[in-house]
């Protein structure tokens, strides 16, 4: 597990190989086992497979131009109405999102973390175009697949100066 996580990194190119539904419920799997508040489980996933879809949600998404090659991507969404704990959903959707990105680095793919939450024209958009229910706030799109290059190894970020121990 330390060796998924410490080599872990962000995929922009894919090829387009398609990814299996079978691979993307183990991802989604991995992303529902995370911690949530209470073990409220405020989230909700919507899968984008569709190409011309992805091409349109890559518009609307600043800086967000390669998820129109991706050949898949998961929109990561709190529900207020499953809340108990009002506004964990970030906390809670965030640590699925990261359990899924580490299930798909051991799967041999690669995604990325793309922020929508909390930039209100993001969300706008992104409830528009997906039709989302008010109740149901998109927090980040995660596009992925399969790497286009070998990924690079990369240094330790491990930095000391930036710990501190029972005090400042």
């Amino acid at each position: 597990m330390l060796r998924v996580i410490n080599s872990r990194q962000s995929v922009r190119a894919w090829t387009e190989k398609k990814v299996a539904v079978s691979i993307i419920r183990r991802i989604l799997e991995a992303g529902m086992n995370a911690p949530s508040a209470g073990n409220e489980q405020a989230w909700q996933f919507v899968v984008v497979t569709e190409k011309e879809l992805l091409e349109r949600i890559a518009a609307v998404h600043p800086g967000g131009d390669y998820v129109g090659k991706a050949p898949c991507a998961i929109l990561v969404c709190g529900d207020t109405r499953l809340e108990e704990y009002k506004g964990m959903w970030v906390e809670d959707c965030s640590a699925a999102i990261e359990n899924m990105l580490l299930a798909m680095h051991a799967l041999k793919l690669g995604g990325v973390w793309t922020g929508i939450y909390p930039q209100a024209d993001r969300i706008k958009s992104f409830t528009s175009l997906l039709k989302l229910p008010k109740s149901v706030v998109p927090l980040a799109l995660v596009p992925f697949g399969y790497p286009a290059e070998p990924l690079k190894k990369r240094p330790s970020r491990y930095k000391k100066t930036r710990v501190h121990f029972n005090s400042w």
